[in-house]
């Protein structure tokens, strides 16, 4: 007596599709990983050093990139004043947790306004920015002094009072205007 077994192969449009989803989910998590860093530290906060110099290469392009009134230019469209404090967030405007962050920092920008400077780049669609900047997970938070000086990068959904704690423990003191509700 013969048994035999029906072996099916799956079809070349099957494996096709299998192929592209295994290689495009490594670079998908590398950029937007739900806010983990890919190089294992802890929690993804840092103290702006950064493995490849990216703090001094922030300072050094943005005390080149000051325009002749003075204002700092941080990429392609996106400038800030100098002389203030400056809260630099690099994500996409498609990633969840960048999603999250920004109801965070429109609050942030409309309660400390001509206190702090806070500005959004959206490196999905700037890419020269996040080489600029070193940024690796998204979103990354950037703390730079009115000099424009790296002085503390986060990496990952960062809260609006641990964002003020950070300020505080940086030395600076923000007065809240009150005209809006901090957001979750």
């Amino acid at each position: 007596m013969r048994v035999s077994a029906a072996v099916t192969r799956p079809s070349m449009s099957h494996v096709l599709r299998t192929s592209i989803v295994v290689c495009a989910l490594p670079l998908a998590v590398a950029l937007c990983a739900g806010c983990a860093d890919p190089g294992g530290t802890d929690g993804g906060a840092s103290d702006g050093a950064g493995e490849d110099g990216a703090a001094s290469r922030v300072a050094n392009e943005s005390e080149e990139r000051i325009g002749s009134d003075g204002i700092r230019v941080l990429a392609e469209g996106v400038t800030a004043p100098r002389g203030l404090p400056l809260l630099l967030d690099l994500g996409a405007d498609k990633c969840v947790p960048c999603k999250a962050m920004a109801p965070v920092l429109e609050e942030m920008r409309s309660t400390f306004e001509g206190q702090l400077a806070v500005r959004f780049i959206d490196v999905w669609k700037n890419r020269d920015a996040a080489r600029e900047y070193g940024v690796k997970v998204i979103p990354t938070q950037i703390f730079l002094d009115g000099e424009g000086t790296e002085l503390f990068r986060h990496q990952g959904f960062y809260s609006r009072d641990d964002m003020l704690a950070k300020w505080r423990e940086l030395g600076y003191e923000f007065e809240d205007s009150g005209e809006s509700q901090p957001a979750p």
